[in-house]
Order: structure tokens, then C-alpha cells, then sequence
């Protein structure tokens, strides 16, 4: 296999949200596997100390407040078929195809998924309103991750 050809697949596995591809041409075969990408843990959080006033002050330091919980998911969710980029709109600056609270039918253009150069319309597979987007314009998602809930 020509070096260049080579060197173009390594790009798009790196690019792309693959994380293995394998090419046989002719005799020669090819199999190009992108390796995880290792975050290390965050440390253990330590003990929370809470401070309080000497005696003869009023007040303590008050523990700080716990991040709020997304709401639950009630609706139906539309998974991604597809490891790609996802976006809301046709075209960098119109307007998204849907939108919270707008109401779809089965079978309308929810957002396209981009993978290997190609772009894929979803489709909603149930009518409703849309409670929810749940990835960013522009963001890499993966097979089988939720991208919006229909109500």
C-alpha cells in the first residue's frame, strides 16, 4: 500500500471518533487501531472540614452546596447509530433543524451525524415535542449516545 494512502488513513482514524479500521487491498492488508486516550483519575477528594466561629461568635462556614442532578429522563431518547461529529443545522450559521419545545413527526430531520467525510441525517423514530438536546453543536458523540428526548 502506498505510504501517502497510508498516512491519509492514520489522519482520518485520528480525526474521527474510530477507534479501529481495517483495509485489505489486493494482497496487503491493513489495520490501523487508534489507542485510548488515558485521563488520570482525579485524586480522592479529601475530608470536608467545616469551620466554625470561636465560642462567643455567631455564623460557621456553611458546606458549600451540592451540584444539582440533571433532571430525570421521562421521555423517549434518541440514540446516535454512529460514532461522528454532530450538528444541529445543514450549514454553519442556519438554523437548527429542531430546537427545545419544537414538535416533530416520525421520519423528521432531527440533526446531521458527519462520519468519514459523510453526512447523515437522523431521523426522529417517534412523534412529539423536544424536551431536550443533549450534545453540543460541533461535539464528537458516539454510538448509541442519547441526542435528544422526545416527550
Amino acid at each position: 500500500m502506498d505510504l501517502r494512502k497510508l498516512k491519509t488513513l492514520i489522519d482520518l482514524v485520528a480525526e474521527s471518533g474510530i477507534s479501529e479500521l481495517e483495509i485489505t487491498e489486493g494482497d496487503g492488508k491493513v489495520r490501523i487501531v487508534k489507542s485510548p486516550v488515558h485521563v488520570p483519575a482525579a485524586p480522592a477528594p479529601a475530608a470536608q472540614v467545616i469551620h466554625t466561629a470561636p465560642a462567643g461568635t455567631h455564623g460557621a462556614a456553611a458546606p458549600a452546596p451540592a451540584p444539582e442532578a440533571p433532571p430525570p429522563v421521562t421521555g423517549h431518547l434518541v440514540k446516535s447509530p454512529m460514532v461522528g461529529t454532530f450538528y444541529r443545522s445543514a450549514q454553519p450559521g442556519s438554523d437548527p433543524f429542531v430546537q427545545v419545545g419544537s414538535t416533530v413527526r416520525e421520519g423528521d430531520t432531527l440533526c446531521i451525524i458527519e462520519a468519514m467525510k459523510l453526512l447523515n441525517e437522523i431521523e426522529a423514530d417517534k412523534s412529539g415535542t423536544i424536551r431536550a438536546v443533549l450534545v453540543e453543536n460541533g461535539q464528537p458523540v458516539e454510538y448509541g449516545q442519547p441526542l435528544f428526548e422526545i416527550e
